[in-house]
């Protein structure tokens, strides 16, 4: 609907000139402000294009889009340190290696409940749930037609079949000799069961969180990730499978893999979501 002209001999103009604004009239509605083609057009309405119409999030968390740096890079190189930390006081024999020793004396107590604990980190044991979670992810993303329905299955087998690629060098290399319920022999060090259940169930955390909708249940499943990690690590102390530093050595090392891992996957449907045009605004 056209605006009618106003005519210019009404009461109140002082001339023939355009008429004058009135006060607290608001600049964003004049014509040729920005985004404003009308004097009669609200520049509150968000842009046209998918581009435009995101907002980042504050906190810096994966998940934005498009990601931004923050609180993952601290969980990627603070654990990272720490590994370091600790393998070079394990290498070197150190106060800290010693300290574990004695810490370790008085865990040990072998029975039935620790070695039952300590095979939850067997790979016939957390492989086979890390596999059905990555079935069942795949199959439910490509009926939801994702675009990349196999990149987020694939990335985790990808790390889990790469953590003993990881572990064995390091346990060659740094060849620290077990418990003492071990008896003779070398490479306890960092522990690989403690390594593949943080994988395998981390993974497979992070690949469900996203399609969980209930905020109680998220908070259920990585309390039970925690947890199920937590069981195996005592199991395997208890046991006198591994000194206590071989698996807080693992814990440390698996959790900047698992950080890399969700960095990845964020970024990556970030990405995604970015290419894909919604149904009110069509392609970009």
């Amino acid at each position: 609907m056209r605006d009618t002209p106003r005519p210019q001999g009404t009461v109140g103009d002082t001339g023939s000139g355009p008429p004058q604004l009135p006060p607290g009239r608001a600049l964003a509605h004049t014509p040729g402000a920005s985004g404003s083609g009308s004097p009669h057009r609200s520049d509150s309405r968000p842009p046209q294009t998918p581009r435009g119409a995101r907002q980042s999030d504050q906190d810096g968390r994966p998940g934005t889009t498009p990601p931004v740096p923050g609180r993952p890079t601290f969980l990627l190189g603070l654990p990272a340190l720490l590994f370091a930390l600790i393998t070079w006081q394990v290498a070197a024999h150190g106060a800290l290696a010693r300290a574990d020793e004695r810490l370790s004396g008085r865990l040990v107590r072998p029975d039935r409940t620790a070695e039952i604990l300590a095979d939850l980190g067997n790979i016939a044991v957390a492989v086979p749930v890390l596999a059905v979670v990555l079935v069942g992810v795949a199959v439910h993303a490509r009926r939801a037609g994702a675009a990349r329905w196999w990149l987020a299955p694939t990335a985790a087998a990808v790390l889990m079949a790469a953590v003993p690629a990881l572990i064995v060098p390091l346990k060659e290399l740094v060849a620290r000799p077990g418990p003492p319920v071990m008896g003779p022999g070398t490479g306890f060090f960092p522990s690989g069961h403690t390594a593949t259940a943080a994988i395998a169930y981390g993974t497979a955390t992070l690949l469900l969180l996203p399609r969980l909708r209930s905020p109680g249940a998220r908070r259920a499943l990585v309390a039970a990730c925690l947890v199920l990690n937590a069981l195996v690590a005592c199991g395997l102390v208890r046991r006198g499978y591994h000194w206590p530093l071989d698996v807080v050595a693992s814990w440390c090392l698996c959790t900047a893999l698992l950080t890399g891992l969700w960095m990845f996957l964020s970024r990556s449907s970030g990405r995604s979501s970015s290419r894909t045009p919604s149904s009110r605004t069509g392609p970009s």
